[in-house]
């Protein structure tokens, strides 16, 4: 009977020690549990984790799209004479020519630069070289899609030339008339652009600010900023912009600016037109016109009768020669 106790007893020890043994696992697995719950971040930090996740993704996926091209030109004339019974004077001519243009999208952004410089002269001989053609300018726009073709807009633009220019008065001698930064024009404005053709834009800036910068005091009158060198004008652009290729390897490419002065005589408008046709040949030869009118009644121009006052100024230049262009124009 004493035997049959203690063998009872000594399985019920062994039971116990088995269910503490257990006990003491499964209490270990909850802590571990539990210190892995509480390492964890919560479920919140988690879809937060995957928003940002996401949304660095769909930033990542926006393209950044640029379009570069350009246009050179280089337009040479000469005429020599020996013995010409009829007459004449030998003389070269040399025109070079250049038209850059960078355009950048981004999503709904849009990010249009254009480049334009230009110089010749002529000279005949026994005669001085005279300058025939010098521009600088320099044209950047930016635009967010607010609607289809509807683009709220920021544009600026720098006008000036490279080199002095003058005017040869008979019997007397040259006089200068301009130079680098006399007059040198920069303007800011905000407003819409509409594009309804890739080829066509109308621009409305009713908050334009134009500064007139002119270097050299002499030649500040002429340009109406009597004795300052700098004139500040507010006022409403309008701009007008076309290219388009109308026939094969024909290219036009014209833009017309409208300008109302706030500050002063808002009823006269200052107009600037251009016009470019290029006509390619082939790869390396083409026929460009160029054709530029400005009405400014702030500048002043003497004719050669004496008279003074503002005038339209009318510049047109016709060339064929060699080209080299690539890239989207």
């Amino acid at each position: 009977m004493k035997k049959q106790i203690a063998i009872i007893s000594l399985l019920l020890v062994c039971n116990v020690n088995i269910q503490a043994q257990q006990l003491g696992n499964a209490f270990k697995e909850m802590l571990q549990q539990i210190e892995e719950v509480v390492k964890s971040p919560p479920a919140q930090t988690l879809i937060e984790q995957q928003v940002n996740t996401d949304s660095i993704i769909q930033k990542k996926k926006i393209p950044v799209v640029w379009k570069i091209g350009a246009l050179n030109s280089l337009n040479f004339s000469q005429l020599a004479l020996s013995n010409w019974a009829a007459g004449g004077q030998g003389s070269i001519a040399l025109n070079a020519y250049t038209d850059w243009t960078a355009r950048m999208s981004k999503g709904r952004h849009l990010w249009e630069n254009r480049f334009q410089a230009a110089f010749g002269f002529v000279h005949a001989f026994g005669d001085l070289y005279k300058k025939s053609d010098d521009k600088l300018i320099f044209d950047s726009k930016w635009g967010f899609q607010a609607y289809d073709k509807l683009f709220i807009s920021s544009a600026f633009n720098f006008t000036s030339q490279m080199s002095q220019g003058l005017e040869y008065p008979k019997d007397a001698a040259p006089k200068k008339i301009s130079n680098f930064l006399a007059p040198g024009y920069f303007s800011l404005g905000l407003g819409i652009d509409y594009k309804p053709y890739n080829y066509f834009s109308i621009s409305a800036s009713p908050l334009t600010s134009k500064m007139v910068l002119v270097t050299d005091t002499l030649l500040r009158p002429r340009y109406g900023n009597h004795d300052k060198a700098i004139r500040m004008e507010l006022g409403a652009q309008v701009k007008l912009y076309l290219k388009k290729e109308v026939f094969t390897n024909v290219v036009v490419s014209t833009d017309l600016t409208l300008f109302s002065n706030y500050l002063r005589n808002p009823a006269n408008i200052k107009a600037f037109w251009n016009l470019l046709i290029d006509l390619k040949v082939n790869k390396y030869m083409s026929a460009n016109f160029r054709l530029n009118m400005i009405y400014d009644d702030e500048i002043t121009i003497t004719d050669r009768n004496g008279n003074s006052g503002p005038r339209l100024q009318i510049k047109e230049v016709f060339g064929i020669g060699l080209t080299y262009s690539f890239g989207q124009r």
